[in-house]
């Protein structure tokens, strides 16, 4: 989900929306989905929180799996307006209690869910002409208008690298311990190991409408090059409240040949400044192998290097600098005609 406060916020008070960058922060947080817009060219971005998971399978005696996570996530705009860099991780730590046998056994475990690097290109913008207002109209400026369902669109290609040499989360399988036991080694089956590397495309679009609404989908096609590969799609809608508060629920849909889940998210997200957001969020899933029940709570805050914007000061010192620059030229003119003068008065 995308918390697209500044978006909407510049949709309804001023009906200009420019093509990436933003006056106040554009998060990816608290949902799980990308918008399709960057942070904008020399912006340095940060997204970052903590989650508690709950996990239960019924497909292993209603197994358990209970966790803290933590996220992060960085952003780059770089060389253009509608180019960004991205980083994507999450490092989880918990305990599967294990209830096949009789006597539960419990498993600590301790490893990286995620380590995605990418880069996020703009394909299409239908914001970027600025919106005609109507100075005689409410309505014509505030009501519903089919282009605005017209999404903006980009693409995001990138690679997840695997850094551990035995990831206890083989291919984000929380249960990949009792999925395939060390016991099957004796029959010639061979734990799951992820490879150092594998791709990943995301194609995200996201349309604005009424004002106040956001609609965001990402299709992805996900551990290409590896032995199961991930069909995922996330579907979010976001409400802003009033200039600081914005809603969001979202529905996300895994599928490979490892294991399959659909999950709900909702959730709420407030802006502290135009450069921090604080966020949180409330998730379940509706399968039972597993079952998950998750919060999160994060933040977000981005470094502003972005140079398009010139403030009135700027405009201001640049014109007097202009008039100082045109004052010394006239003076240093006016002295060099006097000298000449003065040398013709002598010679008569």
């Amino acid at each position: 989900m995308q918390f697209r406060l500044t978006i909407l916020l510049i949709f309804t008070i001023s009906f200009s929306l420019k093509a990436q960058y933003t006056d106040q922060i554009n998060s990816n947080r608290p949902g799980a989905s990308m918008g399709a817009f960057a942070v904008g060219k020399d912006v340095i971005q940060a997204e970052a929180g903590f989650a508690l998971r709950n996990a239960t399978h019924a497909g292993y005696n209603n197994s358990t799996f209970r966790a803290g996570a933590g996220f992060l996530s960085l952003r780059w705009g770089l060389l253009m307006e509608t180019l960004e860099l991205t980083y994507q991780g999450q490092y989880i730590s918990g305990t599967l209690n294990s209830k096949i046998l009789s006597n539960p056994t419990p498993y600590p475990k301790r490893g990286f869910l995620q380590n995605f690097i990418g880069i996020k290109y703009l394909i299409y913008d239908p914001f970027k002409k600025e919106r005609e207002v109507n100075t005689y109209s409410w309505k014509a400026n505030n009501g519903f208008k089919l282009r605005e369902l017209i999404p903006a669109v980009s693409i995001t290609l990138g690679s997840n690298v695997n850094f551990e040499k035995s990831n206890p989360f083989p291919y984000g399988n929380l249960f990949g311990t009792l999925y395939r036991p060390v016991l099957f080694q004796n029959l010639g089956i061979s734990p799951d190991e992820e490879p150092f590397l594998h791709l990943r495309g995301t194609l995200a679009t996201q349309s604005h409408f009424l004002g106040t609404w956001v609609f965001v989908t990402n299709f992805s096609y996900d551990r290409y090059l590896s032995k199961y590969p991930l069909k995922d799609y996330i579907l979010t809608l976001t409400h802003t409240l009033d200039p600081l508060w914005s809603v969001y629920i979202e529905h996300q849909g895994r599928v490979s040949d490892l294991f399959t889940e659909y999950l709900f998210r909702l959730g709420a997200a407030y802006l502290w400044n135009d450069d921090f957001q604080i966020e949180a969020t409330l998730g379940s899933s509706i399968k039972n192998t597993p079952h998950q029940l998750f919060l999160n709570a994060g933040v977000s805050y981005r470094l502003d290097f972005h140079k398009d914007f010139t403030s009135a000061e700027e405009l201001q010192e640049k014109e007097l600098k202009k008039q100082e620059r045109l004052l010394k030229k006239t003076l240093k003119k006016n002295t060099k005609g006097e000298k000449t003068r003065n040398r013709r008065a002598k010679r008569n």
